[in-house]
């Protein structure tokens, strides 16, 4: 467990605290490419780590985001008027360019001096693998761009969505680094979803359930390998990498595709699950790609016209009592991403750390929590750099793989591990 003010520590991500610091080190994705799908489109809302924006694409393709109120009186610029390269206030006209430099006051001579003096607060944006990136730091500590695979293969071998969810951003990390739950929340799901079914691993998960935890540190995090029983002297592995700070991914099943998550802090008592699902050596079948819209795999379907799950707290998250009693579905709700959305949120927009009892199998997530309390404090007290921003640092795969008893695990799997083109990933 945490005492109370570590828990404070690795929750709060807002400008000024140590946590939020470290996470404005880093490109995060802030948006969809088609949330800005054509210049002079209308601007789209953004929050993150607890600061509100404002972002649009400007008439030459341009991508900005800068403070979404007006310097003037303070209107939502949400309203503004996207028009010849620039976002204009529709209250008084006071007119933004991408780079939050105001650019003209309708109102002020024509030899005025007020527009140089105005600037909102703006950061870069680049556009990459379908995603919208945001880099919130310092400007001449800038990280180099992002390498994730499924960012930079083909766009016809990725797929990439986002949704709400109403927690902090820890525990729903904590639960995509957790692989003992998957035997039991996701049962159902490894025997019927299209994008998990007809994989070996899957019995595996199923024969053993106590799975017994290794945790390796990298570079740039964690490599979390869960072994299960396999054939007489044989183990089953499953490698869930952790990226600092808030990158993971699921080991593959079959020739699925191989799938993982961003968690982003929108506030300390939200955050967007990002959700990608790539494969590096073929495009996606369209009929994945169906599944996945529909809400297969770890995606999910949506309130229409938001990135709101369509089953939510507010509805239960349509709990089916019934298929929870007959066993067609463990715990009575649909779809592996909302499982998991359920029980995360039913924890408290921040779950109290200093109640809970942990066991030998959240082995990877107390050393998470370790390596981002103490990254979070290197770069408070001493300026380190924090890990996780070097390309080959994400440059990762996880895998799934049988290893004899006798091997180490990330030794006798190191070369899967690396994500190369073309390169045919490890699975079961």
């Amino acid at each position: 467990m945490l005492n109370a003010e570590q828990n404070e520590l690795v929750t709060r991500t807002n400008a000024g605290t140590p946590m939020g610091e470290l996470f404005r080190r880093y490109w995060l994705p802030a948006l969809l490419s088609e949330e800005l799908p054509e210049p002079d489109c209308e601007p789209v809302r953004l929050q993150l780590l607890g600061e509100r924006l404002i972002t649009f694409r400007n008439t030459d393709g341009q991508l900005g985001v800068m403070d979404e109120f007006c310097a003037h009186r303070g209107v939502s610029l949400w309203f503004g008027r996207n028009e010849e390269n620039g976002l204009r206030c529709p209250y008084h006209g006071w007119k933004f360019d991408i780079h939050g430099q105001c650019v003209d006051v309708p109102s002020e001579p024509e030899d005025s001096q007020l527009c140089k003096r105005i600037k909102l607060k703006s950061y870069p944006l680049v556009e990459r693998g379908g995603v919208i990136w945001i880099y919130m730091g310092p400007p001449e500590l800038q990280p180099a761009l992002p390498e994730w695979e499924f960012a930079t293969v083909p766009r016809s071998h990725s797929f990439t969505t986002k949704r709400l969810q109403e927690c902090n951003w820890l525990q729903a990390l904590e639960g995509g680094i957790d692989s003992s739950h998957v035997s039991f929340l996701h049962r159902g799901g490894l025997k019927n979803d299209p994008l998990f079914k007809g994989s070996k691993g899957n019995d595996y998960n199923m024969n053993d359930l106590r799975p017994q935890f290794e945790v390796v540190d990298t570079d740039g995090g964690l490599l979390i390998g869960v072994r299960r029983k396999a054939e007489p002297g044989h183990s089953y592995w499953r490698v869930t990498p952790w990226i600092m700070p808030c990158f993971t991914m699921v080991p593959p099943r079959a020739d699925h595709p191989i799938h993982g998550h961003f968690w982003v802090p929108i506030d300390d008592e939200n955050c967007w699950a990002w959700s990608f699902d790539y494969h590096p050596t073929r495009p996606l079948h369209q009929e994945e790609v169906d599944a996945m819209r529909n809400g297969a795999g770890i995606h999910c379907k949506y309130v229409p016209g938001t990135f709101i799950p369509l089953a939510n707290k507010t509805n239960d998250y349509l709990m089916d009592r019934q298929k929870q009693r007959s066993g067609e579905l463990y715990s009575g709700v649909e779809g592996i991403a909302i499982q998991d959305a359920s029980l995360q949120e039913s924890m408290g927009p921040i779950q109290d750390r200093t109640r809970e009892h942990l066991t030998f199998t959240d082995r990877g997530i107390v050393q998470t929590r370790r390596r981002l309390m103490a990254a979070a404090k290197a770069l408070a007290e001493n300026g380190t750099p924090p890990p996780g921003n070097l390309p080959e640092q994400q440059k990762i795969r996880s895998v799934a793989t049988v290893l004899p008893d006798t091997a180490i695990f990330h030794e006798a799997a190191r070369d899967s591990f690396r994500a190369e083109p073309g390169k045919p990933h490890t699975t079961v």
